[in-house]
This record gives structure tokens, sequence and C-alpha cells, in this order.
């Protein structure tokens, strides 16, 4: 321990060891002076922390006569009849609330079941349902409490204290939001009850620095903006409050934001923590401009919000973490910045609505045609806007909200959401089409993305992560599958953090994705939750995609000296071959893992297996190995997933082994084609002359009415006159795939390639002159180039 805190120290350069010893010295006299008199919530304060304006004259005047009641309503009034600074105001609650009720028929319904379970004292958090809590400082799943001590010596990693994230999820006061549209949709003033008695109740527990609630500044952000809505939602300037929960409400935001503001995560997390907190001090600041603090508040967020974006985003609008959770967290953090700087008329939209736009154009890709992403990396089930209950993986309310406010109608993913009239009031009107999206690359972060009508597949060819890489998973060259808007091929998911560091490695490690596992080890090796001591990342050596195709290649050092490269090849909305190529020294034993979503039936078979969901039915073949299947298996840990963070449920594990002396492939294919389905696959070998091909495999697909040849080659040499040949086609690609349909070539794909010769009843001739990076032909433009001539390339 000592010798890894030295060697952490070493790598600091001098602005982060002085940032550290002045935050550390910084904190060591707060805990002292509070130990000799502890800090308690102050009415009488808000006075000195408020701005010096003439409309706050009488506010300010209650407060220094100790007038609590008078001070609320003349704050209460302040804040309702003051323009509007938020992306709701009191003043629309009838508008927006007969909108959203015209527009979704249920929602008030929706809305009162929701809150109803909140006045019974339960709560639906992250996997957890009906979840009833002790008190703030508990985690009731576990049985389990933070100790109330000094906020910067509470354990919140230790599991003694309970999971940090149910505890924090709770705190986040985000299901107040929740209590908030049921008042407006529903005008029942139960709800807004309840909040006031939870914010009593909460300030009473929770004394300023002290326990679990104080420890994470991303919390202090996250629970700032929950405050921030609840206060425009159960503003009533009718109401007769027995408590001026107004002032307490901006004594505790103005604490609360100090407490964050001073200890910045500018070096323990400067990822998605850094985002948040910045976003809370500039919402917070921009909205209440009531507050003396609010002006440096909200500089010091769009300094760190703008500096940050070049940072985190890469270039190709993909978030630095390589986590789909992550990134759609970044994205709305950007959304609800950029609908704030609108409102405020902040200068600084026009750079916020840049972030949003690349986010949002990655966001679009990475999700399906129905608005859902793949799990990749961590996802702690939370979201920055969880007003209608909306699952975490539906990115449909982001993208539309993203739409609305950058007037780009390609980012949709389908109708009008509920989320997006209580952002941007009126919300965009829906296209009578979406736009259809394009097969296309994340190359800097990482993504590969192949779509068509029914397919949508993401490989992981990228790095690990971002620094110490907390949020990502060894997942390296993996495969996530959708077909038809439902998820097929999966990752297992994000069980928990802290709480059981077993099952925490168990799902983040390679057996728990759709990649290879080499004689039972994990691409990437965990030091602790958040951290990693052998990290493996990926890259990609050929990206092709055409209107027929789309082809991945790619390997990583994970196994080091040994490789593994894996070719994924997308015939659209027909098949996926994936191969696996293994190059070691000496005998060895390679798994490729498919997860399956549950909702698939499976049937396994020797050579296979099938899948059936909703009338959809999908076919796996191998050629060669052992294959198994594994439902919720407590031995191996296969067959299992975690739909939402906290929850573990069963699944299906395909595995199929192979073990011989490296080199050695193995292929996976996938029938999609329900017209014409597949038989079955088997190896065919690659004719080349002596030291002209280094690494070459080629398979046959066989159906009723045709048969499909696979190729992939790589030479040896740079002999510009090198070919190979698999069957009767010879070619100098580096894959080249043939459907043959009685005799007659009827499609063709091929990538790196300048020629293809083949015979058959038509024979076949084509030389492009020219390599070509990718090419596809079908059964009419087939004809162009037959018979045997050679036929330029076009």
């Amino acid at each position: 321990m000592i010798s890894r805190i030295v060697s952490r120290v070493r790598r600091m350069d001098a602005s982060e060891l002085s940032w550290r010893l002045r935050t550390a010295a910084q904190s060591t006299v707060i805990r002292a002076a509070a130990a000799v008199q502890p800090v308690s919530w102050r009415r009488d304060r808000l006075v000195d922390r408020l701005a010096a304006s003439e409309e706050l004259g009488a506010v300010r005047d209650a407060l220094l006569t100790r007038q609590w009641e008078v001070a609320h309503r003349a704050l209460t009034n302040h804040f309702v009849e003051r323009r509007r600074r938020f992306v709701i105001h009191p003043s629309q609650r009838s508008s927006l609330a007969s909108a959203i009720n015209k527009a979704f028929p249920n929602a008030s319904a929706d809305a009162a079941g929701r809150a109803e379970r909140m006045l019974a004292g339960t709560y639906d958090l992250l996997g957890y349902h009906a979840v009833a809590f002790d008190d703030w400082h508990s985690d009731p799943v576990h049985g389990r409490r933070a100790p109330l001590q000094f906020w910067s010596t509470v354990p919140y990693l230790d599991p003694a204290c309970g999971d940090h994230k149910i505890i924090w999820e709770l705190n986040r006061h985000q299901h107040w939001l929740a209590l908030g549209r049921a008042c407006w949709l529903t005008e029942d003033s139960r709800y807004r009850d309840r909040f006031i008695s939870e914010l009593s109740s909460w300030l009473a527990s929770n004394p300023p620095l002290i326990g679990i609630n104080w420890a994470s500044m991303l919390e202090l952000g996250f629970r700032s903006i929950s405050w921030v809505w609840a206060l425009h939602f159960f503003l009533d300037s009718t109401a007769r409050d027995e408590t001026p929960w107004t002032i307490d409400l901006l004594v505790g935001l103005d604490r609360q934001l100090t407490h964050l503001e001073q200890n910045l995560s500018y070096y323990f997390s400067p990822n998605t923590h850094l985002l948040g907190e910045a976003l809370a001090l500039y919402v917070c600041g921009r909205v209440l401009p009531e507050l003396r603090a609010s002006g440096r508040w909200s500089a010091t967020g769009r300094r760190i919000l703008i500096g940050e974006s070049a940072r985190q985003i890469a270039a190709d609008g993909g978030h630095c973490e390589r986590s789909t959770h992550y990134h759609r967290y970044t994205l709305d953090f950007y959304l609800l910045a950029l609908a704030v700087a609108r409102i405020t008329n902040d200068p600084i939209a026009g750079a916020f609505e840049r972030s949003v736009a690349r986010l949002a154009a990655a966001s679009r890709l990475l999700a399906d045609d129905t608005g859902h992403a793949p799990h990749i990396g961590d996802d702690d089930g939370g979201l920055l806007l969880p007003i209608a209950g909306r699952d975490a993986d539906d990115w449909r309310d982001s993208l539309g909200i993203a739409a609305g406010l950058t007037g780009d109608e390609s980012l949709r993913a389908g109708d009008t959401t509920e989320e997006e009239l209580w952002m941007l009031q009126p919300a965009a009107a829906t296209p009578q089409s979406l736009v259809s999206i394009r097969s296309a690359a994340l190359s800097e972060t990482g993504y590969y993305i192949s779509r068509n009508r029914s397919l949508h597949v993401v490989i992981d060819g990228g790095p690990h992560g971002y620094r110490n890489g907390g949020h990502a998973h060894a997942d390296a060259l993996a495969v996530n599958v959708s077909y038809h808007g439902c998820p097929f091929l999966i990752d297992a998911g994000t069980a928990c953090y802290t709480i059981d560091i077993a099952t925490r490695d168990r799902f983040r490690a390679t057996a728990a994705h759709n990649t290879v596992v080499l004689d039972g080890r994990s691409q990437s090796i965990p030091d602790g939750p958040f951290h990693w001591r052998v990290t493996a990342d990926a890259s990609a050596h050929r990206w092709r995609t055409t209107e027929g195709f789309d082809y991945f290649d790619g390997s990583h050092d994970g196994y080091s000296p040994a490789m593994h490269r894996r070719r994924v090849f997308v015939l659209h909305s027909d098949l996926i071959v994936v191969a696996d190529q293994v190059s070691a020294p000496g005998h060895t034993s390679a798994a490729v893992h498919w997860h399956v979503d549950p909702r698939w039936a499976v049937d396994t078979q020797r050579r296979g297996a099938s899948f059936i969901c909703e009338g959809q039915r999908v076919n796996l073949f191998v050629a060669g190995g052992r294959v198994e299947r594994f439902d919720a298996d407590a031995t191996t840990g296969l067959g299992w997933h975690a739909p939402v963070y906290g929850r573990i449920e069963p699944a299906t594990t395909i595995r199929v082994t192979h073990a011989d002396a490296a080199p050695f492939w193995m292929v996976s294919v996938f029938d999609f084609n329900p017209n014409e389905p597949v038989n079955g696959a088997e190896w065919l070998p690659v004719w080349a002359e002596a030291g002209v091909v280094q690494q070459a495999a080629a398979l046959r697909i066989e159906r009723d009415g045709s048969t499909d040849y696979l190729l992939f080659a790589e030479p040896a040499s740079s002999d510009p006159q090198a070919t190979w040949r698999v069957s009767e086609f010879e070619t100098d690609a580096r894959m080249l795939f043939c459907r043959v349909t009685d005799g007659v070539l009827t499609r063709l794909a091929l990538v790196d390639g300048s020629m293809v010769r083949g015979g058959g009843r038509r024979s076949l001739g084509i030389a492009l002159g020219r390599t070509m990076p990718a090419l596809f032909v079908d059964e009419s433009s087939i004809r162009t180039f037959t018979p045997c001539a050679a036929s330029p390339a076009s």
C-alpha cells in the first residue's frame, strides 16, 4: 500500500500535487473546526448569501428579523413572478400539464402510480423495486448503514457501509422530479407535501459535512440539480405552507454547492464525475442569480464544461470512457447545459450546441432504430432526467431532446417523448418518417456499427478505457447484436460496483462478453473495483462498409504473446459470420462466448443452436468445436445477465470451445435469412503457391438452393501478382464472399482486391484495374462482369 501511494505521488505533476495538498489542508482545518463546534443549518445565514438585489429587499428584511414565514412568502412570490430561467416555470404549469395529458393520455395515471408508492414509503431505484428506507444513510437491500462522521473519512467503498450506489441513488432526490410530475399532471397536493416533508427530514439527518451524502461531489451535484427542479415544481404562492421550505432549500443548496466547488474532481475522477459537478455549478449558478456566489459557480461550471468537451468527447463524438451508459450521461449533461444557456441568454450556448451535436450523432449511431443502445462497459443504472420512468438503455428521450435543441431531426429514433415536453416546451414535431442511419465507425472511440433494416451490430474494436479505465470491461472485440429491435447478443451488464467484488469482477471479465477467452484467462485483469492491473487495447485493421455488406477486421494485445484476431462479415439482413483466428506458441484452448438475451428461446444442437423471439428465428452454425449451453449456471457463472445495476437475472450463454496447436481458426455463422436458411458450415482449404499466404481460411455455407463461399487471407509478401483460391474462385482479395445458385454466381462481396476469376456454368472474370477497398455486386449487376472478359472499375 505504501509503495503504491509513493508511486502515485511520483506520477503527479506540480499542479496536481499542489491542488491535493491545498484541498487536504483545507479539509483538515474544516474538520478540526467542526469537531470543536459542529456545523448546523442556519436560516439566518441566508441573508449573507443572497445577492445584493433590490428585488430581494423584502426577503432580506424578513430574514434579518427572523420572520421565516414572511421571508418564505416573499421568496415564493419573487420566484413565481420573475422571468423564466429554468426549463420549467410555475407559470407554465397549467398549459404544460394540459399538453402532456393530451399527448400522453396515460401519463397522469402512470405518474400517480409511481408517486403513490413513494407516499407509501417505497421507491424503485436502479434494479430494485419497492425498497423501503429506514433513513437517509442506510442500504436496506443489504441491511447496512454508513457511519455519521466527517465526510472525508466515510469509507463509502467499504462493503461494511452497504452499497453506496443504493444509498446515493435515493439521496440524489431525483424521485422529487417524479413527485413534481405527478403534482402537475394530477393537481394532487399530497405529492407536494411529501416533497416538503422529505426536504425537512433530509436536512435534519444530514448536517453540513457529516455523513456519506457529503462524500461524493458528483452526488451533491445531482442532488442540487434535483433541488432546482423541485423549487420550480412546488412553488405555489397560494399555498399556506407551515414550513419555510424555500429558505431551507436555498440554505442547503448554497452549502452543498460551496462544498462541491471546493472539492471538484479535477484529479479524483476527471471524467463524468467532473462533468456532472460542473453541470451543477453552471445550472444552479445561471438559474439562481439570487445567490451571491452564483456568478462564480456558473463561470467555473462553464469553464470546465467547455474545457472537458475537448478532452472527454472524441472527434467522432464518442465519450472517452468507452461506456455507452456514460456516453448517454454526458449527452444529457450537455443537453441540460444547452437548454439553460439558451433560456438565460448565455453566449456560450453555441459551444454547448456543438458538443451536443457530436455526442448526439454518435448516440444515434450506437442506438438501434428503436432508440435502444447496447450495454458496453459499466452501466450504473442512473439517469439525469428520470422524470417519466424510462429504462436507462432507452435513449429516445435524449435523442429527441437533442433533435429539438439542434434542429437536426435525423437524430430522432421514435415519436416525441414526454421528456421532450418537460425540457423543450413545446417539443419539436415528430417527422412523418424517421431518417435511416447507415453503417459507420466511431474510429477514435473504437466502435464499429453495422446497420440495416433488421440488424444492428456494434463491435468493440478500440482502446480499453480512459485513464484508469474505471468503467471499462474486458471486452475487446466483443460483438453486440439486436434484430428487428430486440436485443439478441448482449453484454452481461453491470451487477454491482463495490458490495461484492467477486461478482463485480465476474461481470466485467472477458467470459461475460461476446468475445474469445484463451486458456481461461481474461484479456484485462482488474485491480480493485475501478482500476485495472493489465489492460487490453484493440485496434482495427480494416473497416469496410457498402450498401450490401460491412466488414471488420481487428485484433487486441490482451493475450500477448498469443494473439486473437477477429473478422466480422455482415451481409445485410442475411448473415453474420464471426471468424476468430488464434495464434500462440504451443497448445491453446479457446472459448467463444455468445450471451443471448432472455427474450429468446434457445435450442442447442451438436453443431450450433437456434433462437426464436416473437416469430423471428436465428440459427447459429459452427465449423468445429464443442458447443455448450449454460442457463443460470452457478459453477461457471455463465448464463446470467444484469439488465440494470443491482439486478441479476437468468439468461443463456452459448460457449464454443476448441483446443489445438495454434494457429487455428474458429467460426460462428449466424443465419438471419428465413427465405433461404443455412443448413451447415464447413472449412475449405485455401490453395496458393508456397510462401504466398501468411494467414488464410475459407468456409463453405450450404443452403437448400445455393452455396456461399467466404475467404479471409493475408499475403506473406507484397507481390502484386500473388493470388489464392477457394473452390473454383481465384482472387487477390483480403476477403471474398461468393454466393452460387444453380451453378451461377448471384452475389459477390470483396475487400481490398483487384480481381476475381471463377468457373461454373457462367464463367466470371473481374479485373478492376486497381485494388478496391470494397465492392458489392448482386445478381443483376454481376451480369455486367460476364462473360470472362475483364471489366474496369466503375
